[in-house]
């Protein structure tokens, strides 16, 4: 008989005071996400939005009271059709799909995307879920039991690592974490974008019950400011300091419950003085507040190839000019920001984390707490999707600095108005395109300023407008070039990394521009492109000749027939890089432990998220070493490991770490020639992989700005009444090494491209939002994803692991731009602002 707040949500309930965590909290309360789905006698329910006085009485199913053999069967078709990627979502999922397969045992497309209406995936772009509940509807009629899959080459669809256990919420997110002892902090966030700190008393949140400490910036032992590349961040604004944005902390409290430390937040009071901010990023250069002591430009990146554009364009035959916008967007990850920290060694930490760079975080954490680094240990446990929006700091610096003083154990979560409150967005741009082809259709030349909100703090802001510069041409050869990119400050919530990476927004520029260039030259859509596309020996935007592994041309004629052949369609091809580049040095490190000949340790710094990046690394050691049983192969991420893995960005998992564990297991390899695996026991290899060769823009006798590209064209298709009805993507990956992962990465990137063409948006004013909902941010659900055709195409890189590309970003770079171009054919209307639903 439950006996407690009548109030208190169901999900608390069975989360917090059962310990039952495969419901997740994905929105905080908010109904919109579906994660925390359960069943109500026979009924679906959101947890989340069920307080415990609507249960009494009622039969509540999780998963863990399914029948055994029908639980098996759903997560196994979810897990062999590829359907499972972070997995935050997916028991949700389940609870859903058993309902519907009792109440409709053969369900249809139609009926599979009604009943999934509520649950969010922001990972798998759907159509796998799909294909996976089909499947499950196909064994449960049959009373079929299978096995998964034991394929485990290089070329073979290996199911996903621990995706069986996520599936079932067996897997522990850090939010799902429990440990003796352990305490709960909470942040004060500032009320106000701009405005001088006079005063913070925290004393009413000192007193209340269940309150154990009240911390400020007084309490950082170390460096206060931080930040990713530049130092220019502060863990808490300081009395007589001025709040850059709403996202920054003022103090935080550790309670012994997160509820006390949440409400003892909302008893500090602070004392401002308000003042006007800056919000307009064109006005920022010249304005008269100043963000930063240095000004509000962040970073130029300017570089000129070929003649004087201004005469170029002025000769050419044909000329488009036009000015482009793009919204700022939430990331949208379902696992919303956790860590949990503990007192490590002597006056060390060990902290668990999801972020994208650990090795980042110990080094900043260090920072903070002025310990040495080594004394800082980071666990990655895997995350609830990412995207870029975890490379930065954001409660680990905090869970940390409480932790280290109160020499206990601390988790600190955001929930989802304080995610979306705090954690960096893509950028958005407003980018001025003028661009020149002669009378026989070839392109002359192209002019573009590119301007970036970077909001508050630096973020990767300046690396992202170097990137949008670097890919400003597209996947196009252009001879004559001209590029000026800024990223500039304002007091907006700060702007970083998502997939993309600055190079969807300009893009979305070219492409529009080509599409009208095209229509004023009077030439044909698909062979325009075509005539122009990059190719081996042609030179990028930034002037790198490329030298093998280039099959645009390949994805344009892969698109071509049913391109042409659709009544309204729209086109656009996309390049994106593999790697950091622009001088910067790639590298990635392995160590391998042969533990017995039944347990082998594989180590590196790089994050899985749900891109499958551990399933890639048992399949390339197998591949190499001949082993088959990659159940043996555990993958571990921490950071006593002490090898170099980097940031989970830029596409570069696979191509950086595939290559180290190529390295490593040459000498295993060896030794198995001469030992069993049984021999090689106690034995540790180590593995590495670098580039550093690259360079930016015009420095050195070569420009080589990246290591590799990939490559796409993806076609969208409308029907009738101008609805999207069918995509084609057809992407240059190199080499498949799991075919069901890369489709599931391309429809997860094509379906969040859809989002930000059609929909998506996080609208602001006066540096305020205009609400944290998550239901309101415009993301795709089931019903709205059509068709997806996905054609892979292999041109093998010169130095990737079998020729593969990165596949990570490429998915949305090209879909803005043909979700316009398909828009102008529907109704000759052209649009220059995202979302264009607008």
């Amino acid at each position: 008989m439950y006996e407690g707040d009548p109030n208190q949500s169901l999900l608390n309930y069975l989360r917090n005071d059962l310990g039952i965590t495969s419901p997740k909290d994905g929105c905080s309360g908010q109904g919109a996400c579906g994660a925390c789905m359960l069943e109500k006698d026979g009924k679906p329910v959101l947890s989340c939005k069920t307080p415990m006085s609507k249960v009494e009485g009622c039969a509540i199913v999780t998963l863990e009271g399914f029948d055994p053999e029908l639980r098996d069967l759903l997560a196994k078709s979810f897990v062999e059709k590829g359907a499972v990627q972070c997995g935050f979502c997916t028991p949700g999922f389940l609870s859903r799909t058993r309902i519907l397969l009792h109440e409709h045992p053969d369900p249809s497309v139609s009926d599979i995307k009604k009943a999934l209406g509520l649950n969010l995936c922001r990972c798998t772009g759907y159509t796998k879920i799909i294909d996976a509940v089909r499947l499950a509807a196909e064994r449960k009629s049959a009373g079929t039991r299978y096995s998964l899959p034991p394929d485990y080459k290089v070329g073979d669809s290996l199911p996903k690592v621990d995706a069986y256990e996520r599936a079932l919420g067996q897997s522990k997110f850090v939010a799902d974490f429990k440990i003796p002892g352990m305490v709960y902090g909470a942040l004060k966030f500032s009320d106000h974008p701009r405005a001088e700190i006079i005063d913070i008393d925290l004393e009413p949140a000192k007193k209340i019950p269940g309150v154990i400490r009240v911390f400020d910036w007084n309490d950082i032992p170390g460096e206060r400011i931080t930040g990713h590349l530049i130092d220019d961040w502060p863990l808490m604004i300081q009395k007589g300091e001025t709040t850059r944005y709403i996202g920054d902390v003022l103090a935080g409290v550790v309670a012994e419950t997160e509820q006390i430390a949440r409400e003892a937040c909302d008893q500090i009071k602070v004392d401002y003085n308000i003042l006007e901010p800056l919000t307009d990023p064109t006005k920022a250069e010249k304005s008269s507040i100043r963000i930063h002591e240095k000004g509000n430009l962040l970073k130029t990146t300017a570089f000129q190839r070929g003649a004087t554009i201004d005469s170029v364009l002025q000769s050419s035959a044909h000329l488009v000019s036009a000015t482009y916008k793009t919204q700022p967007i939430e990331h949208a990850f379902l696992e919303t920001e956790a860590a949990l920290a503990q007192p490590w060694k002597e006056e060390g930490i060990r902290i668990y984390v999801q972020s994208q760079g650990i090795y980042d975080d110990q080094e900043l954490i260090s920072r903070i707490l002025n310990i040495p680094k080594n004394a800082v240990d980071v666990t990655l446990i895997p995350s609830g999707g990412a995207f870029g929006g975890k490379e930065d700091l954001t409660v680990q610096g905090h869970a940390a600095l409480f932790a280290y003083h109160l020499k206990r154990p601390v988790m600190v979560r955001l929930d989802r108005n304080e995610s979306i409150r705090m954690h960096p967005k893509r950028h958005p741009f407003v980018m001025h395109y003028s661009l020149g082809c002669d009378d026989k259709g070839k392109l002359t030349g192209l002019k573009a300023e590119i301007l970036g909100d970077t909001g508050a703090y630096a973020s990767l802001g300046a690396a992202v407008l170097n990137r949008a510069a670097g890919h400003a041409g597209g996947g196009y050869y252009i001879p004559n070039v001209d590029i000026v990119s800024k990223a500039l400050y304002t007091n907006n919530i700060p702007c970083g990394a998502m997939r993309g990476f600055g190079v969807n927004q300009v893009t979305f520029a070219m492409e529009a521009t080509m599409d009208e260039l095209c229509e004023k030259a009077g030439m044909d859509r698909w062979q325009f492109r075509y005539d122009n596309a990059l190719e081996h020996g042609l030179q990028t935007t930034t002037g790198q000749k490329l030298k093998g592994g280039v099959g645009l041309k390949e994805t344009l004629l892969a698109v071509k027939h049913d391109f042409q052949s659709a009544k309204f369609a729209g086109i656009a091809v996309g390049i994106k890089n593999v790697g950091f580049g622009n001088g910067q040095v790639d590298e990635s490190e392995v160590k391998i432990i042969i533990r017995s000949e039944s347990e082998i340790e594989l180590h590196h710094g790089w994050t899985e998220m749900g891109q499958g990046i551990d399933t890639i690394a048992v399949q390339i050691f197998c591949e190499e070493t001949g082993i088959d049983t990659p159940e043996i192969v555990s993958i571990k991420h921490t950071t006593t490991a002490e090898i170099t893995g980097g940031t989970t960005t830029a596409s570069r998992g696979t191509y950086l770490l595939g290559n180290s564990i190529i390295e490593a297991c040459k000498q295993i390899k060896q030794d198995l020639l001469q030992d069993s695996l049984a021999g090689l026991s106690g034995k540790t290899y180590f593995g590495k992989w670098t580039c550093d060769w690259t360079n930016q823009p015009g420095e050195g006798e070569e420009t080589i700005t990246h290591v590799a590209y990939s490559y796409a064209t993806q076609v969208f298709i409308l029907d009738d009444q101008g609805k999207l009805e069918k995509v084609i993507a057809a992407h240059d990956v190199g080499k498949a090494i799991n075919p069901i992962l890369l489709e599931g990465q391309i429809e997860g990137g094509v379906v969040m491209g859809i989002g930000y063409a059609y929909s998506e948006n996080l609208p602001y004013e006066n540096g305020y939002l205009k609400h944290t909902r998550f239901g309101k941010l415009g993301l795709p659900r089931i019903k709205q994803v059509p068709e997806i055709d996905i054609r892979i195409i292999e041109v093998e890189d010169p130095y990737g692991p079998y020729g593969a590309k990165g596949i990570g970003e490429i998915g949305l770079v090209p879909a803005a731009g043909a979700a316009a171009n398909a828009l102008y054919q529907y109704d000759k209307k052209r649009r220059h602002t995202l979302p264009l639903s607008d």
